[in-house]
This record gives structure tokens, C-alpha cells and sequence, in this order.
């Protein structure tokens, strides 16, 4: 889709305006707002640092898992069940009946998550590399998936009734993984995106002008599954898109900080950005053009997050905040987060890299077609992501019901046969002088979803660095049994030091190889040790 985007000058100063209120009560937050180090504005979160352990991690895996995984029809089920039309809305009909009688609501009820595995679950993504589990806390759909404070709705009280957060949470940790959580539920896309469609009706058919179940109030429940409760809470009061929404904003924000008190998460990533973007929509997104992003929030909550962090370790600041669409001046105050896209080469700063291997929310006709991201493909990408001193976090979509399918396991299970070999390459790394050569590395910045488009084989090559130990991995095999990196010429400004050892991870006997002025020729043996990328370490004499 397309979009303009501007920075919004005054998102500072509207920060400022709440800084005074740093200590003590807060206008958003309840009880006592935890003392500074950091204030809510730019200028006093420009002290961040991004703690060691994001950057030793490298990978983690996103359990990006809600309701609108019960249908098996892929992502924002929650808004195009509510469009005529739309292939969500056709099987929503089919399946489940007309949205004024079935709404969204009936589907968060038939969320069990009967198969859920937790345990299990967490020692499969950590054996496939995983050093962090993400969960979604809360999706456009506006159904909390904790036991949250300001929002009835929430899977405690409805559909699988537990704290789907708060399990996570704890068997990530009892396993040695870091903990966070996404929020996406943020006012546009919500309040704009998300709820008007749901006040609708059908323009034409048997149905045609019957309210869909979003104007819906506690009186109509009587009688029903959900007798007593308010649909507004879920649906928000009718509004049209694009309206001011105080008291929806006022409820985020109290949310947000009822997650962040709950469970101390290690990651705090927003599906959002750090100044105003304008959603244009398009075929696969109807009815859209609203304003997205959260620069005068963003302060409030990062301050708030930054110092609970800072409390709950004491005095260590171990906690990651990931926005969407930062401008340049406030990079080093978060980290930068690209869905479906990278950061144009080497970084100063840590990034992340936002993918999954099929839809965002789950989808049963990738399983009956084969249609998931391959290893071959994510594996590669992967390494150029670290290689610029990035991470990658990789959603393995789940159904409703808890369980991952056939070909998500056997993708896992070919992601640890590699890491298993070349986690040396990787994991606790830093970024070298260059990140890499190569075709692939000279192509220009790829935009969001555009990652189809880049190829890579034997010529390509990424570099990460431990210590003393630089680490080349070539993101293909040669056919004629033999790898050149130019990078690591004679006399390269790059590499001045002599070349003691040159070793082929998971390699079963030593390899030959001559550095001159072409670069460093290795010889590799007839078999891999691996598939899709192998890796050299390279030691000084």
C-alpha cells in the first residue's frame, strides 16, 4: 500500500508538557509513576542504551496468537469479516452465519486453545535457535490476551480462560528465555482501522441495511453466552473513522501499563510508529485512509517502561522498546523495528527485522498448499539481518486451537539442524568493519515486503565478529568446490592482520585455503555441513 509520512514537530513538545508530571501521579498512568532516570521526552531518552543480551540474542520467535486464529483464514479476520465482499466475509458467513448475529465477539468465544502445549512449545522454538519468545498482547481486534485490569475482554474471562500473557511468560523464563509482548492495539489502528467497520451493514442481499453486531449493547445479551457484559468494550461506542477518541487513548494507556506491571516484560514492541503515517489502503485493505502512529505517546510510555525496567533490575536498564517509522534524530532511543524489511546496511545502533514464515495470524490453506516461507529462504535473510547488527524476530503462526501444524514443525526442526551447526556464527556476535559482499549486497534497500525479490548464492558473503574470531558465511555452495572473499585480500585495510587458521563449521576434517591478493580462496569439502549457508572462523596467526 502506499503512504506519505511527515514527522510531527510538536510530538516533542507535547512530551514536554508532561514532563513535569514525571514523578509522582501521571495524567495517563495510575498510582506511582517510578522515579527517573528517564524523563518523557526525546532529549532525556536519547540516554538509552541497548542492553547486551538483545544484542547477543540475535533471534527470537512470536507467538503472534489471537482469536482471529479460530477461523484458520489468515490476518485481520477481525476487520474483513465485517466487509461484503471480501473472501473473510464470505467464509465467515458460510461458517459461522451473518455478522449481525455471528460477530467477532462469538469468535473470541470459541477460542479454547485446547491443544496448547506451552512447554512443549518453548523447548522446540528455543532448540531452533530462539533466545527470546515474544506474545501478542492485544491485536487491532481490541481483545486482551491477559487477564487485564481495564478490558473485560480478555481471554481469562472468555474463550480459553487463561492467562495466555502470563503463561507464556513463565514457562519462556523457567526455559532461559527473555520475555515480551507486542501491542498493537494502539488508538488508529483500533479506534480507526479496525472498529467502524463494525457498526455497518450489508449494502445489498437478503440482510441489507441489518446493523452488524457492533451496535450491539449489554441489553441485547440477555439470555445469551455473554449475558451481563458490554459489547461496547470490545466494539468501542459507535464512531466513524478518523474522530477524536480521548477516552479510548486514556484506556490504552492504561493497559499498556497494566501489561508492563503484570509481567515485567523484557521487549515492549508497538505494530506502530514513533511519527504520523498516513494508510492509504488498497485492494487487500478496503475503506482504510487513516492516520497512524504514536509520537506523543510514545515518550510517555517508553519513560514509564524504561524506569520500571530500570526498578525491577536494580538499577540495570534490561529493557526493549521496538517502534515502527522512527525518524533519524531519536534512533538511539529505541529500536528501530521493520516489518518485513531491513535497515539499509550496517547499523550503529540494533534493529530489528519483523517476518513470518505465513500469514500474521493463522492460515489453514498455507498448510494444504505448501505455501510457507522456506528455510532456504528465511536462513539466508537471517544472516544478512544479523550481519548489520540486527535481529530477527519470526512469527510461527499457530491455530486456535494451540498446536502447530506439520509443516511449521518440520520448518522449525530444519532451522535447529542449522543453528546447531553455525550458532557460533551468530549468537553473542557483533557486527564487523563491512557487513558483507557480494550481488546481494550491493542491491539497493528493499522496501517492506519486497523480500521475494533478493537472491543469494555462493558469492555472497556475511560477516559477524567474536573477540578475536571473525566469522564469514557464504549464503550458497559452490559448484566447483571453491569460495573466494574478496573482503579478506592481502593487505586489505580491512583485515590487516595475518590469517592463522581458517576452519568450515561442522566440517569433519580441516579445509585448504591461500590468502593473496585476489582475496581468500577456500577449498570446501564435496558434502555441506549444512544446507542454505555455511560458516568459516577465521583466526589471526
Amino acid at each position: 500500500m502506499n503512504r506519505r509520512s511527515f514527522l510531527v514537530s510538536g510530538a516533542s513538545t507535547i512530551a514536554l508538557a508532561g514532563a513535569s508530571k514525571c514523578l509522582g501521579q501521571s495524567a495517563f498512568f495510575r498510582g506511582q509513576v517510578p522515579d527517573p532516570p528517564f524523563s518523557p521526552f526525546w532529549e532525556s531518552l536519547k540516554s538509552y542504551r541497548c542492553p547486551d543480551w538483545f544484542r547477543d540474542a540475535k533471534f527470537g520467535i512470536w507467538a503472534h496468537w489471537s482469536p482471529q486464529c479460530v477461523p484458520e483464514q489468515g490476518d485481520w479476520y477481525a476487520r474483513n469479516m465485517y466487509i461484503q465482499g471480501s473472501g473473510q466475509y464470505q467464509y465467515h458467513v458460510k461458517q459461522f452465519g451473518h455478522p449481525s448475529q455471528f460477530g467477532y465477539k462469538d469468535i473470541c468465544h470459541l477460542w479454547r486453545a485446547e491443544k496448547w502445549d506451552p512447554e512443549a512449545l518453548v523447548k522446540l522454538y528455543k532448540r531452533a535457535g530462539a533466545e527470546y519468545l515474544v506474545s501478542l498482547a492485544t491485536h487491532h481486534d481490541n481483545f486482551d490476551c491477559w487477564n487485564s485490569k481495564h478490558q473485560p475482554w480478555n481471554c481469562v474471562n472468555i474463550g480459553p480462560k487463561r492467562d495466555i500473557v502470563g503463561t507464556w511468560a513463565r514457562v519462556a523464563r523457567s526455559n532461559g528465555l527473555r520475555f515480551g509482548v507486542s501491542y498493537h492495539g494502539t488508538p488508529h489502528r483500533t479506534w480507526d482501522e479496525f472498529l467502524p467497520v463494525r457498526y455497518k451493514s450489508d449494502t445489498t442481499g437478503p440482510l441489507a441495511g441489518v446493523s452488524y453486531d457492533g451496535m450491539q449493547t449489554t441489553a441485547d445479551g440477555k439470555g445469551k453466552w455473554w449475558d451481563g457484559m458490554d459489547p461496547q468494550m470490545l466494539n468501542g461506542k459507535p464512531h466513524a473513522k478518523n474522530t477524536p477518541c480521548p477516552e479510548f487513548v486514556r484506556q490504552f494507556m492504561l493497559r499498556v501499563q497494566d501489561v508492563v506491571d503484570s509481567h515485567s516484560p523484557d521487549i515492549l514492541n508497538f505494530d506502530d510508529g514513533a511519527q504520523f503515517t498516513f494508510d492509504e489502503g488498497g485492494k487487500w485493505a478496503p475503506d482504510l485512509k487513516v492516520w497512524l502512529g504514536i509520537p506523543d505517546l510514545a515518550p510517555q510510555i517508553m519513560a514509564y517502561y524504561y524506569n520500571k525496567n530500570v526498578q525491577a533490575h536494580s538499577g540495570r536498564l534490561e529493557g526493549v522498546v521496538d517502534l515502527k517509522e522512527v525518524p533519524e534524530p531519536i534512533w538511539g532511543t529505541l529500536t528501530r523495528d521493520f516489518e518485513f524489511g531491513m535497515a539499509d546496511g550496517l547499523q550503529e545502533n540494533p534493529w530489528q527485522t519483523e517476518m513470518c514464515i505465513g500469514g500474521w495470524h493463522y492460515d489453514r490453506r498455507l498448510l494444504e498448499n505448501h505455501g510457507y516461507q522456506k528455510a532456504s529462504s528465511i536462513i539466508p535473510l537471517f544472516v544478512d539481518i544479523v550481519s548489520k547488527n540486527g535481529n530477527l524476530l519470526l512469527s510461527i503462526p499457530l491455530p486456535g486451537h494451540g498446536e502447530p501444524d506439520s509443516d511449521e514443525i518440520a520448518f522449525l526442526d530444519e532451522l535447529a539442524s542449522w543453528q546447531q551447526v553455525n550458532s557460533d556464527a551468530i549468537k553473542g556476535t557483533r557486527p564487523w568493519a563491512i557487513f558483507g559482499e557480494g550481488p546481494s549486497s550491493e542491491s539497493k534497500q528493499r522496501f517492506s515486503y519486497g523480500f521475494s525479490e533478493l537472491k543469494f548464492d555462493h558469492t555472497d558473503i556475511r560477516f559477524t565478529t567474536k573477540s578475536e574470531t571473525l566469522y564469514a558465511i557464504a549464503l550458497g555452495w559452490p559448484s566447483d568446490g571453491k569460495i573466494l572473499i574478496k573482503s579478506l585480500a592481502e593487505n586489505t585495510p580491512n583485515y590487516p592482520r595475518q590469517i592463522g587458521k581458517v576452519e568450515l563449521l561442522g566440517a569433519k576434517s580441516k579445509i585448504r585455503w591461500t590468502r593473496g591478493t585476489q582475496g581468500l580462496e577456500i577449498e570446501v569439502p564435496d558434502v555441506p555441513p549444512c544446507k542454505h549457508a555455511v560458516s568459516f572462523r577465521i583466526l589471526p596467526s
